[in-house]
């Protein structure tokens, strides 16, 4: 058998090691398989492993060096290997310990352009082309002592991978990865923020495609499923190096089958989306294209939560990417709710996808995106799920718990803020991207008498202030006919108490939800944020809101910005309203906890009411703590003083959010991707925010 040997570039996992005796394990995912099934071996721990089956052998007939007859000689198993088997689609060669560091490991430079940041391989042959070394090799060198395995942390491809960003865009000042022919030295906390989002990036087929939700491998993947690694492991490292393996040393005599790996990672629509804006205001539209087409094709999908089916134009509320390192496939895999805490379908992610459509636009000026006819399709898709008639006396969207940011029981089902808030807006921004065709027209009359009717609902019944709430303290029970003051029979006896002590004599807001005899008076970050950037709220009612900030700062900003909701619920109504969830205890994730990807939100806002001041004060404040502190996910406490007891660390959308901020305050035009102007056409006809001329 001929003794030649070959420079193969491999991919290599280090999995974690508990003592410092144990075998190392390596990772390797571009091996051929023998078409005869190997000599058992036992391992080194005693474990007995099944033999490998033609079915589960994808190369079997495609390399003509395993082509051989079995009668010609048995393949004996190296001496150096304890075991190597098939672990979850991708072969793991385990080294004895004695000779588990001669493997003489070599950083490539190379490798980030034939490596994707999600794992993948983005071009096969490149793995097989590595030149060939000298026939003769004296491999006797390796037993004379062990060598250190020189890995290094920043040999990783996503640390590797250039940029592509558009050159000679405008980015807002910024010196950042894509921009570095600016000479003016970045914020050390931008620089950080870039090289963390840069890391995050996921690629589907050798193109971005999205983000995952977090950089965190120091707790497991919670519910953001981000591995499919055995165990739940999420502190793998992956390293991408050159390797020297001798031909003649027959890795396939060992080889064993267990159960496939598929290691996969995860896209949120929605947490995506800070994402995007961060790299629509760099320069670089190329990942949110491909983001907006790659979630059109799911939207396609048949959808069922066991045996229901779902409605045709359902987004996806997240989707996998999951890369087969054997047969080096990649297949997207989409989530609809059956896979959701609660099994909740997201309402929001369609409302996203069009807001995040209409950014492009805006942002790089091509329209032939949004005009594809399957975009067209898309949007109308989502919009007959919204505009379909039906039961509802409102023209606002009947929800259930869990359906958008706040994604866990809270008691926001029923008619929430940040539904109808971003319900409006994607309608807007649906009667600007849809063509006058003889479909768009029919969807834009249904879009125009919708607008009307959903802007009176909520400037007029969502709407709180001083004014509004000594009304609402003497309402009438129990009227009856057209001329009822209190048509939703709402009892003045509800009203919380802290409500009273909350409002301020300068302010007002939209509320969390209005249904039947309910209201829910908590403020929501979010729905009130949107309603300014998308004109839902007046020119009056958006002052007051800015109003009702500055004067109720601690309890809505505190020490770390931004809080989701306020007030947090607590005993007996937590148990009522959480159904006792340990993860929203009061002041905590969604029940009152602050999250810092809100702050985009909140600078859009304050951009588009002429009051960057309080951007730049919510900045600071966030810019004392979020790079040490690992740029947390959310903070706890009532001033969110604490970084949050779930809380993963290099949150994307923290991330993300940040950066956005500092780039609309740096270069206020980029509001335009995700602020609408008034509609003179939809004047209310009553205004309740008279307090802010007081």
């Amino acid at each position: 058998m001929p003794t030649n040997t070959s420079n193969t570039r491999l991919q290599v996992t280090t999995l974690p090691q508990n003592q410092a005796q144990q075998p190392l394990r390596l990772l390797v995912s571009s091996l051929s398989l023998p078409t005869h099934p190997p000599t058992p071996l036992p391992s080194a721990a005693g474990h007995r492993h099944s033999q490998p089956s033609r079915r589960d052998c994808p190369k079997l007939n495609s390399d003509p060096d395993f082509n051989r007859s079995p009668g010609k000689s048995d393949h004996a198993c190296p001496s150096f290997l304890d075991s190597t088997y098939f672990d979850r689609r991708a072969i793991v060669v385990e080294l004895s310990t004695e000779y588990s560091q001669m493997a003489e490991i070599m950083h490539s430079a190379t490798v980030g352009s034939d490596v994707c940041q999600n794992g993948s391989v983005k071009n096969l042959e490149s793995l097989r082309s590595a030149p060939d070394v000298d026939d003769e090799y004296d491999f006797s060198n390796w037993r004379r002592g062990r060598r250190g395995l020189s890995m290094h942390e920043n040999s990783r491809a996503i640390d590797l991978i250039e940029s592509f960003g558009s050159p000679g865009r405008i980015r807002s000042g910024f010196n950042t990865p894509t921009s570095s022919n600016v000479s003016v030295e970045p914020h050390p906390m931008i620089t950080e923020a870039w090289e963390n989002l840069r890391r995050t990036m996921v690629h589907f087929r050798g193109q971005p495609v999205g983000t995952i939700a977090a950089l965190d491998h120091s707790v497991e993947s919670l519910n953001y499923d981000q591995t499919g690694w055995p165990n739940g492991k999420a502190d793998l490292e992956i390293v991408w190096v050159s390797c020297m393996v001798p031909s003649s040393i027959q890795f396939p005599a060992a080889l064993r089958l267990s159960e496939p790996l598929e290691t996969d990672v995860k896209v949120f629509v929605r947490d995506f989306v800070p994402s995007a804006l961060a790299f629509l205001m760099n320069g670089e539209p190329e990942i949110v294209k491909n983001f907006l087409l790659k979630t059109l094709r799911l939207q396609s999908w048949e959808k069922k939560v066991d045996l229901f089916k779902l409605g045709e134009g359902v987004m996806p509320a997240s989707f996998k990417v999951l890369h087969d390192p054997v047969r080096n496939s990649e297949t997207l895999i989409a989530d609809f709710g059956e896979s959701a805490i609660g099994r909740v379908a997201p309402v929001d992610s369609g409302f996203w996808w069009i807001i995040l459509l209409r950014a492009y636009t805006k942002s790089t000026g091509d329209s032939s995106l949004a005009e594809r006819p399957e975009c067209q399709r898309g949007m109308r898709l989502v919009l007959s799920l919204c505009l379909s008639e039906g039961y509802d006396t409102f023209p606002t969207l009947l929800c259930a718990d869990g359906c958008c940011m706040v994604d866990r029981r809270m008691g926001v089902y029923g008619y929430p803020v940040e539904i109808q808030a971003l319900f409006f807006m994607a309608l807007r921004c649906a009667l600007v991207l849809l063509k006058h065709d003889d479909e768009g027209k029919e969807f834009v009359e249904r879009i125009v008498k919708r607008l009307h009717a959903l802007s009176y609902h909520m400037r007029s019944y969502f709407w709180i202030d001083l004014k509004q709430l000594n009304d609402i303290y003497r309402f009438k029970t129990e009227e009856y006919s057209h001329t009822a003051v209190n048509k939703f029979n709402v009892i003045p006896d509800s009203l919380p108490e802290w409500v009273f002590d909350f409002m301020p004599l300068r302010g007002g807001y939209f509320i969390g939800n209005v249904s039947p005899a309910r209201m829910d008076f908590r403020w929501f970050c979010l729905g009130n944020c949107i309603a300014i950037l998308s004109s839902l709220a007046t020119p009056e009612q958006s002052a007051a809101i800015m109003d009702l900030i500055e004067s109720r700062w601690e309890e809505l900003v505190g020490e770390m910005p931004l809080k989701v909701c306020y007030p947090a619920i607590e005993s007996h109504e937590w148990r009522i309203e959480t159904g006792c969830d340990p993860k929203n205890t009061r002041w905590s994730y969604h029940n009152g906890g602050s999250w810092p990807v809100l702050l985009w939100l909140l600078t859009a806002a304050c951009i588009k009411t002429g009051r960057p001041q309080i951007a730049r004060r919510a900045l600071e404040l966030a810019e004392s703590r979020l790079s040490k502190d690992n740029w947390p996910e959310y903070y706890d406490g009532k001033l969110g003083r604490f970084v949050g007891k779930q809380a993963r660390k290099f949150q994307t959308w923290s991330i993300a959010g940040y950066l956005v901020a500092k780039m609309m305050l740096e270069d206020p035009s980029h509001l335009g991707m995700v602020a609408l102007e008034e509609d003179k056409q939809m004047k209310p006809v009553i205004k309740r925010s008279t307090s802010w001329t007081t």
